[in-house]
């Protein structure tokens, strides 16, 4: 897979594609969201109390998330948890202050909290890091540094990878379950089984938060790719992929990252954890 830009990649996206914009409508589709989904091949449980001061905010779903920070930093990539209510948020330059400016509160808030959860994410990786302008929906990095960010329910979480690392770069976090109707809106027919009973189930949330981190990875906030436009989670595909999935571009099977799902009380956070084999 030909490798991404550094700086302005769709590694950044914190808003990725058609289906996060339309969120409410996959929860309208299947109406309210039902009981934590189950366990499945692959995932474990992040426990334990939050790692940093920078997380005292982060609540017990964050101190989930923090918890993750050896297994993440044994792939190579550093996190960062912010929660939208710390104290003082406040943007780190002009230019984050300017693009904050125009925004509602709530969004203000999130933006902000993505942008500190960027910077711890670097932080853990050895890389400082001051303020993160944006290109349309695209974050702006320095060189030599890049993230991606997500936010779920009033937490942002950002990955960051290691200096000198090749790695593509997604990830995501949905604290809040999405209904079994929605999955007419992220999977296609030969998807579907992934649903079924048993030990080899996966939830409707785990399949469009793998799908959306490896969005940020392979896609872009625009939808556009090299092969192609993709136009929503259903030009992707998924499958599992030993402690993990595999997830491709349907119009360039070659294209794939490997995502790993990780419980986070009833959601989940999927980040990428490498690309996958051409011919897996």
């Amino acid at each position: 897979m030909t490798a991404r830009p550094a700086l302005t990649g769709p590694a950044g996206t914190e808003t990725s594609c058609p289906a996060r914009n339309g969120r409410e409508s996959l929860r309208a589709a299947g109406g309210e969201a039902g009981q934590s989904p189950g366990n499945a091949p692959g995932r474990t449980a992040g426990r334990g109390p939050a790692g940093a001061a920078d997380d005292e905010y982060a609540g017990a779903a964050g101190g989930e998330v923090t918890a993750l920070r050896p297994l993440l930093a044994a792939a190579g990539l550093g996190l960062g948890v912010a929660a939208v209510c710390e104290p003082g948020p406040e943007p780190a330059g002009p230019a984050e202050a300017a693009a904050a400016a125009s925004m509602p509160p709530k969004r203000r808030l999130e933006f902000l909290a993505g942008r500190r959860a960027a910077r711890r994410a670097l932080r853990a990786v050895g890389l400082e890091c001051g303020e993160i302008p944006r290109s349309g929906r695209l974050p702006v990095f320095p060189p030599g540094r890049a993230a991606s960010i997500s936010h779920s329910a009033g937490i942002a979480v950002a990955v960051a990878r290691a200096p000198g690392l090749d790695l593509p770069l997604g990830c995501d976090l949905e604290l809040r379950p999405l209904p079994r109707g929605a999955a007419r809106l992220v999977l296609r027919a030969d998807e579907e089984a992934l649903l079924g009973a048993g030990a080899q189930a996966w939830s409707v949330t785990d399949l469009f938060s793998a799908k959306e981190a490896a969005w940020k990875a392979l896609v872009g906030p625009d939808g556009e790719h090299p092969a192609g436009p993709v136009g929503s989670l259903r030009g992707l595909r998924v499958r599992p992929d030993g402690d993990g999935l595999r997830v491709c571009l349907r119009a360039a099977p070659a294209h794939a990252v490997r995502v790993r799902g990780v419980r986070v009380g009833a959601g989940v956070f999927s980040y990428v954890a490498g690309r996958a084999d051409a011919h897996g």
